[in-house]
């Protein structure tokens, strides 16, 4: 009868160990599906598929930088000619530049040709003791200095007197002219005084 009860404890303990061992075995393979399931969402937000990159920054896709537009190029101005300087060798000439600038035209520069004109013209007339013109504006366009050419000359009985010449100029519609074109550029002049102390000049244009 012990022998019985012996066996039958011993069968008892069997099951039981049996049992514990089927409930440990079911513990330790669900865990792994457990976890990797609950990764799994979380992989795929990573990867982007949610259009999301917070868990994974370094998964975000390059930023494609965006061209730079090419600096347009200023456009280039036309520099101004430049104007020769004003050379000033008589006080008829600076008369003339007076006249010129209170009507808004170009001083006249110097011109070595067209003073040797002046001269000619000049001691030529002291010589006669008579003032008239012959080749003045023909030999000014001979200078080369433009299309066009002119001629002013005119006498003072008591010698060289240039404010009263450049008056007189200016009070003679046609000597005006030539003072105030806007096609000359240059300008040569030349005083001559006579054995009678009378004085000639000559203003040459072109």
């Amino acid at each position: 009868m012990k022998i019985l009860s012996w066996l039958g404890a011993f069968a008892l303990f069997l099951a039981v160990a049996a049992g514990t061992s089927s409930v440990l075995q079911s513990r330790f393979d669900a865990t792994p599906a457990a976890t990797t399931t609950a990764l799994a969402p979380v992989s795929r937000t990573a990867e982007g598929t949610m259009g999301r990159s917070t868990l994974a920054p370094s998964a975000r896709p390059a930023a494609q930088a965006k061209p730079k537009p090419k600096p347009v190029a200023a456009p280039i101005k036309a520099a101004a000619p430049r104007l020769a300087a004003i050379v000033v060798k008589s006080t008829q000439q600076a008369l003339i530049n007076q006249d010129r600038a209170r009507y808004g035209l170009r001083p006249l520069t110097w011109s070595s040709c067209l003073a040797n004109v002046a001269y000619s013209n000049a001691v030529r007339m002291a010589n006669a003791l008579r003032m008239w013109h012959t080749n003045g504006a023909s030999l000014d366009l001979g200078c080369r200095l433009g299309s066009h050419g002119g001629e002013n000359i005119g006498y003072w009985t008591g010698g060289v007197n240039d404010t009263k010449l450049n008056t007189m100029f200016m009070n003679s519609p046609e000597h005006r002219a030539n003072i105030l074109s806007p096609y000359y550029h240059y300008v040569g002049t030349y005083w001559r005084v006579a054995s009678n102390g009378t004085a000639y000049i000559a203003v040459e244009f072109s």
